[in-house]
C-alpha cells in the first residue's frame, strides 16, 4: 500500500489572472502626510495578458483624485507603508485595497512580500508567528478599509481575521462585497455584479445548449436567458448579462515504496473511484464544492510516484446589479448599502 503522502494536496485556482510581483519596479514617491479627509488606494496586483482589471481600477480611483499606490502586493507591505508615511496624529478617511479574490483560494493579495496568498488559514498563521507588522499609524476609529475583492464578503471568517490584522489601539471598519467588482465597464467605471457558476471538464464542453439547461436547473428562480448569456463574453448593452470562463486545476502526488503497489488507473472512472475512496482527496473536492465528474482526470506514473491531475472549466455568468427603480442605471456602490457590502 501507499507509504507516504509526499505532497498531500496542491491546488491552483485562477480567476481572471494570477498575482505576482513584476521582475523590476520603481518605488512610489512619498507624498505628504494625510489629513482626516484623505483617502488612499492600494492596487495590490498587476495585469497579465488581455485582462485589465488592475489598470481599470487604477484609472477609476485616479479620476477621483485619490492617491494610488501600485507597487505593494502583500498586506504586510501595505501596513509597513502606512506606518512609514503617516504618524500618530494623522489618519485616512478611507483605505481601498484592490485584489483579485475567489471562492476557492481566497485573495491574490499575499500575507508578506514572499508569503502565501491570503486565506483564513495563511493569514491567521502569519499573525500567530508575528510575520505581519502591527499597524500603528494612519488609522482613526472612523477609518474605513474597503476591499475590492470579488466575493470576499461571503467569507466572514476571513473578514474577521483581516479586521484583526488592522486593529491595534484603534479599530477600523472593514467593508467587502459578496458580489463581483467590475472596473472599467462599458457603461460605468465601477459596478457590482452577481455571479452564477457552471462547470464542465476542461476541453470537453457540452455546448451552450446543454450548459444553459444546467444553469436553468441550478438556478430555477432566475429569469435569465442563459443560452444568450453563455455566448456573450462582454457587455453588449447596459445591464445585460454576460459570461467568462476560467480553469481550476487540482493535482496530487503520491510516493510509494515499491512500484508494484501503484494502482493501475486506466480510465476516468477508475481515477474518480480511487479519488473518492481517499478521505483526504474527497475532503479537498468537497471544500472546492465542484462535482468530481466536472473535472477532466488524468493519471501518470513517474518512477515510484503516482500523479493525479484534474481540471475543470468554470463558466461564470455575471448579472450587473441595477437600481431597484431604474433598470437603466447601475446600482451606486454605496458602502453603507447592506445589500451590496458586508461591514465589520
Amino acid at each position: 500500500m501507499m507509504n507516504t503522502l509526499k505532497n498531500s494536496i496542491v491546488l491552483i485556482v485562477i480567476l481572471l489572472i494570477g498575482c505576482k510581483k513584476p521582475f523590476s519596479q520603481k518605488p512610489e514617491t512619498a507624498l505628504a502626510l494625510p489629513t482626516t479627509e484623505t483617502s488612499i488606494v492600494f492596487i495590490a496586483g498587476f495585469d497579465e495578458g488581455s485582462n485589465t482589471y488592475y489598470t481599470n481600477a487604477k484609472n477609476y480611483f485616479k479620476a477621483q483624485k485619490m492617491q494610488v499606490i501600485t507597487n505593494l502586493f502583500s498586506i504586510d507591505e501595505i501596513i509597513d507603508w502606512l506606518n512609514l508615511h503617516t504618524n500618530k496624529n494623522t489618519n485616512y478617511k478611507e483605505i481601498h485595497i484592490v485584489s483579485h479574490s475567489n471562492a476557492w483560494l481566497g485573495m491574490a493579495l499575499k500575507t508578506t512580500k514572499n508569503g502565501n496568498r491570503i486565506t483564513t488559514k495563511t493569514l491567521a498563521s502569519s499573525l500567530l508567528k508575528n510575520k505581519i507588522s502591527t499597524l500603528n499609524n494612519g488609522l482613526g476609529n472612523n477609518t474605513k478599509i474597503i476591499f475590492h475583492s470579488c466575493g470576499l464578503g461571503e467569507n466572514l471568517t476571513l473578514l474577521q481575521t483581516l479586521k484583526q490584522t488592522f486593529t491595534n489601539h484603534k479599530t477600523p471598519k472593514i467593508y467587502a462585497s459578496s458580489l463581483f467588482n467590475i472596473f472599467g465597464g462599458k457603461y460605468a467605471g465601477h459596478y457590482l455584479a452577481k455571479p452564477y457558476y457552471g462547470f464542465y471538464p476542461t476541453a470537453e464542453s457540452p455546448g451552450p445548449a446543454q450548459l444553459s439547461k444546467e444553469f436553468k436547473k441550478a438556478y430555477p428562480n432566475k429569469n435569465i436567458d442563459w443560452f444568450t448569456a453563455i455566448k456573450t463574453r462582454h457587455e453588449t448593452s447596459l445591464g445585460k448579462v454576460y459570461s467568462y470562463k476560467f480553469n481550476v486545476p487540482i493535482e496530487w502526488e503520491f510516493t510509494f515504496n515499491n512500484t508494484t503497489e501503484i494502482p493501475q488507473l486506466k480510465n476516468k472512472d477508475a481515477i474518480m473511484d480511487w479519488v473518492s475512496e481517499s478521505p483526504e482527496m474527497a475532503e479537498a473536492l468537497y471544500n472546492l464544492n465542484i462535482p468530481i465528474e466536472k473535472y477532466r482526470w488524468k493519471s501518470t506514473v513517474k518512477g515510484n510516484k503516482l500523479i493525479i491531475k484534474g481540471k475543470t472549466t468554470v463558466l461564470c455568468v455575471l448579472e450587473p446589479v441595477l437600481e431597484t427603480n431604474d433598470a437603466n442605471e447601475y446600482r451606486v456602490t454605496a458602502l453603507e448599502d447592506d445589500s451590496l457590502y458586508r461591514v465589520l
